[in-house]
């Protein structure tokens, strides 16, 4: 019954934890703060405070308390790495002999350098032409890119030069012919030789260049089989022409071999002019002579590369008919008729 016999109004007696005297000892120990003042990080053990980073104090990295105050800074190296070693390119090098010099199937560099394509006909290098070799002053530019060194292939530069001197030489003789015709003028009066030797020299001399020479300085250039037939057709009719120039039939406008010998006389102004067509007789003899032998080498040539008539053809469809010039101009022709057509039948019968 003694449970009953406290009073109830009383402070219960149940066991309190905070009356130990231990507990009530600890907790008069710490101070009384309130929750404003709470720093958790002020009471640290070991007793070193730790700083809050931020802008006005950086992290330390790498460093000591020392220089806790340095900024953080990137440690660069004082040696560079070195350059990657030049390996030269199979383009740049060089085919050379054994025995140090060019071999006979490989080509100088300039001459390496000349051929890679149509190099000097990109933008980077652009052609200019050079032929015929005129002033920059003159009025009149050339007209055509000719380097016989650089476009023809070294196995016929010797053909193509001979006959680049053939067609110069057909040129001197057309202008001696012009002072024949002029000396018989003035020994007998007769112009014929001299006006006829003077509209040859205008015409054939250029006409020579165009119509057989770049054709064929293009077959040499191209292999192309169409521009040898060109080349054919044309230069058969010049020697034939240049045979009948030597012969020199009197009113024929040259001094060939019959008008030479009918100059002649005991006089010496007959023997002087006499000698002077013959002389240039000779020349269209040589001239004519040169021809056929080129004509023949020319062919040889052309038959050794396996050309055709057939592959002349088939060249000549290929470009010629493709040309957009062509293309325009048939084109241009064939909307003309019919424009023409029905105009005819619109337009009322009666």
């Amino acid at each position: 019954m003694s449970g009953f016999d406290e009073n109830p109004f009383g402070e219960p007696s149940v066991n309190d934890p905070f009356a130990d005297p231990a507990v009530r000892k600890a907790a008069s120990s710490i101070p009384n703060r309130g929750i404003d003042d709470y720093n958790p990080f002020a009471d640290q053990p070991g007793g070193a405070s730790t700083q809050v980073r931020g802008a006005s104090n950086p992290p330390i990295y790498g460093g000591t308390a020392s220089t806790a105050q340095q900024p953080a800074m990137l440690q660069t190296s004082s040696q560079e790495a070195p350059p990657p070693t030049y390996a030269r390119s199979p383009q740049q090098t060089i085919p050379q002999s054994s025995s140090g010099m060019f071999s006979p199937t490989s080509q100088p560099p300039n001459e390496a350098w000349k051929r890679t394509e149509q190099d000097m006909g990109t933008a980077y290098y652009p052609r200019r032409n050079n032929w015929p070799p005129l002033p920059e002053k003159c009025c009149v530019q050339p007209c055509f890119y000719q380097d016989i060194d650089v476009e023809i292939q070294p196995d016929f530069q010797k053909i193509v030069r001979q006959l680049y001197y053939l067609w110069i030489f057909h040129g001197v003789i057309l202008l001696l012919n012009v002072v024949g015709g002029f000396a018989e003028m003035i020994a007998y009066g007769a112009p014929t030789t001299f006006g006829l030797g003077i509209l040859y020299l205008i015409l054939f001399t250029p006409f020579s260049f165009v119509c057989w020479f770049r054709p064929a300085y293009q077959a040499f250039k191209n292999d192309s089989s169409f521009n040898f037939m060109v080349f054919f057709f044309i230069f058969f009719f010049q020697t034939v022409v240049t045979v009948i120039q030597s012969i020199g039939i009197p009113g024929s406008g040259t001094c060939g071999i019959i008008t030479a010998i009918a100059t002649f006389s005991p006089s010496a102004k007959d023997m002087f002019i006499g000698t002077l067509l013959l002389c240039i007789a000779i020349a269209f003899i040589v001239a004519a002579t040169g021809d056929v032998i080129l004509l023949i080498k020319v062919h040889n040539i052309y038959r050794s590369s396996g050309a055709s008539v057939s592959k002349a053809q088939a060249e000549f469809t290929t470009t010629f008919l493709r040309n957009e010039h062509v293309q325009n101009a048939a084109s241009n022709v064939a909307a003309t008729a019919v424009r023409a057509q029905v105009n005819n039948m619109t337009q009322p019968r009666y």
